[in-house]
């Protein structure tokens, strides 16, 4: 018998949410852009499992420049008061030319792999096509995107929503993650605590979501 156990690159449903509370942790100890609000655990209840089991972890309201010209306050400026709102992030959120969008990692009870869900809107709070998305996309993104139309982003139901929301399909990310963390050397279990700091540095990117590289370091 003998030999250690090869690990497959699949993450279980304990270990997911080890790895979201490192996540989380991690996220708060490190140098973020102020503009990045900070991950949060929202728990919930589904398939039988009790809301302290299940859940997922959320980024929500990350402000996004759509192109043109933004509102802004200017320090130096002499006018009415009466007419000038104090808050910078307040006048983004209200421009039309800034996209707010929010991004979910959910458990994949198929894959065994978290999934990222994400949607964006507008200042109307309208929901924003692929089309508009893509204008926030990295070219390597939109490259594989042309090339493999649904194949690499589809649209479905969020799990715990009940609500269609943008994903990026996981098909091959317990390849890509085992061979992202065998290289480290580490015990299963470290591996396991690291997941989703290291799996987040690579599909946040794919979204356009600039991840500190502090997130996937050892700390």
């Amino acid at each position: 018998m003998g030999g250690s156990p090869v690990w497959d690159g699949t993450l279980s449903l304990d270990n997911f949410n080890a790895s979201a509370a490192a996540l989380v942790k991690r996220w708060k100890e490190i140098e973020v852009d102020d503009s990045l609000p900070d991950w949060t655990w929202k728990p919930c209840s589904k398939m039988g499992a009790p809301s302290e089991v299940e859940g997922y972890l959320a980024l929500e309201g990350v402000y996004r420049d759509c192109g043109g010209s933004q509102e802004q306050i200017d320090e130096n400026d002499n006018s009415d008061g009466a007419d000038v709102v104090a808050c910078d992030t307040w006048v983004q959120s209200c421009s039309d030319n800034v996209h707010v969008y929010d991004f979910h990692v959910v458990y994949s009870y198929s894959y065994k792999v978290p999934v990222l869900y994400f949607q964006g809107h507008r200042s109307d709070c309208q929901l924003l096509t692929l089309d508009e998305i893509k204008h926030h996309l990295p070219s390597n993104s939109l490259k594989v995107l042309s090339e493999s139309k649904w194949t690499f982003i589809t649209r479905e139901e969020h799990p715990h929503l009940s609500r269609p929301w943008f994903t990026l399909l996981p098909c091959a990310t317990s390849d890509w993650m085992k061979l992202l963390l065998e290289e480290s050397n580490e015990a299963i279990q470290e591996q396991s605590l690291r997941y989703l700091s290291a799996w987040l540095s690579v599909a946040g990117q794919a979204v356009g979501l600039k991840i500190p590289l502090e997130l996937h370091c050892n700390s």
